[in-house]
C-alpha cells in the first residue's frame, strides 16, 4: 500500500515507519521542513517530501494515488498561550487532512489521538478532543481513532528527560506526583495501527491504548533514577505548589513543565478499556524495555530480541 504520512519525523513516528516498512507499504512523509528530518528519507521504503501541510489543496496533490493516510502531528506545548497553537497543530490541520482525502479520494484514515482527549480543562487534551470529533462527523472517510498514553521508546521525551534531569538534580522536586499514568510501548501502538490498515471491523472506532501497569508520576520518576544507578531525593509538591512551578517554567524557553502540562496531569492519563484487547497484543511493560536505552549498555542486544518476540 502507499500511504502518506503528516507528522511522522518525531519520535513516534520513526517506530511506526519502521512497522509500516517491514509490513511492505511504501511510506510517503509529509514535511514542512526535509533539511530538519533528512535522516527519515535514508530509511528504505521512505518518501520525504516537503509540501505545505496547512494547505489542503496541497494536501490533495500529495494523497492522489495513496491507499491510506495517516494523521499524527501533534505538539506538547504552544509558542505563545491562549490555545491558539493546539488548535493549529490539532483542529485546523484535520480539518485540512480530512478535505485533502475527499479530494485525493482517499476514504482510509488512521489518526494518532491522545488518551483522555476531549476531558479535562487543557487546551492540549480540548483540542485533541475537538479533532476526534471533526473525524467522527466524517462519515464519509474511514477513520480509526488510536489514543496512547504517554509513550516510552528509544529516543522518547519522558523516561529520556527525567533522567536527564536527575543526573543534574540531586534532590528533585516534582509537580502534580499523584497524577496517574499507563506508559505504553511506542512499538506495540505501532503494531496496532499497522493491524488496523486492513480491518474494516476498525472503522469509525476509537482505540484507548495503555501499558501493562499503572503508575504514579512519582514511581515512575523514583523507577528512573533507580534504573540509572542514581541515588536521588525526589520530592512530591502539594497542588498550589505544582502550579507555581508550572507558571515560572512556563517562562522559561522551550517550556519544560507548562500551565497547560499541569493542567493535563490533573486528569489521569489511563485506560477505562485498553484496546490492545482487539488486536490480541500484550503491550510490553516498562522494564522490558526502558532499562536497556536508559543505560546504554551492551544489553541493547537483548532489547532487540525482546522486541521481536511474538505477541498474539
Amino acid at each position: 500500500m502507499r500511504i502518506v504520512l503528516i507528522g511522522a519525523s518525531g519520535f513516534f513516528g520513526r517506530y511506526l515507519l519502521r512497522a509500516l516498512i517491514d509490513d511492505r507499504h511504501h511510506c510517503v512523509v509529509l514535511t514542512r521542513a526535509v533539511d530538519r528530518c533528512s535522516e527519515i528519507g535514508l530509511i528504505p521504503g521512505v518518501e520525504l517530501v516537503q509540501a505545505d501541510v496547512y494547505d489542503a489543496d496541497v494536501l490533495a496533490q500529495q494523497f492522489a494515488g495513496a491507499h491510506a493516510v495517516v494523521s499524527m502531528a501533534g505538539i506538547l506545548n504552544e509558542s505563545g498561550g491562549g490555545g491558539k497553537g493546539f488548535h493549529k497543530a490539532h483542529v485546523e490541520l484535520v480539518e485540512g487532512i480530512i478535505e485533502a482525502c475527499r479530494q485525493a479520494g482517499v476514504s482510509r484514515l488512521l489518526h494518532v489521538s491522545a488518551l483522555n482527549a476531549g476531558k479535562g480543562s487543557s487546551d492540549y487534551l480540548k483540542s485533541k478532543g475537538q479533532a476526534e470529533a471533526l473525524l467522527r462527523s466524517a462519515d464519509d472517510v474511514d477513520v480509526s481513532i488510536f489514543q496512547p498514553s504517554v509513550m516510552f521508546g528509544q529516543g522518547d521525551e519522558f523516561f529520556n528527560r527525567f533522567a536527564a534531569m536527575l543526573s543534574m538534580m540531586p534532590v528533585m522536586p516534582l509537580a502534580c506526583p499523584k497524577a496517574r499514568l499507563q506508559p505504553v510501548f511506542a512499538e506495540d501502538v505501532a503494531a496496532v495501527m499497522v493491524a488496523s490498515l486492513e480491518d474494516p471491523m476498525t472503522w469509525g472506532k476509537s482505540y484507548e491504548l495503555g501499558g501493562p501497569q499503572i503508575f504514579t508520576l512519582k514511581e515512575l520518576v523514583v523507577w528512573t533514577a533507580k534504573t540509572r544507578g542514581l541515588k536521588r531525593r525526589v520530592i512530591g509538591l502539594p497542588g498550589p505548589m505544582s502550579a507555581a512551578m508550572a507558571m515560572v517554567m512556563g517562562l522559561i524557553p522551550g517550556k519544560p513543565f507548562s500551565w497547560d502540562n499541569y493542567q493535563s496531569l490533573k486528569t489521569d492519563n489511563i485506560c477505562e478499556q485498553n484496546g490492545f484487547e482487539y488486536f490480541g497484543v500484550d503491550p510490553r511493560a516498562i522494564e522490558l524495555v526502558v532499562p536497556y536505552y536508559l543505560s546504554g549498555s551492551v544489553h541493547q542486544a537483548r532489547l532487540q530480541n525482546c522486541r521481536r518476540q511474538p505477541r498474539r
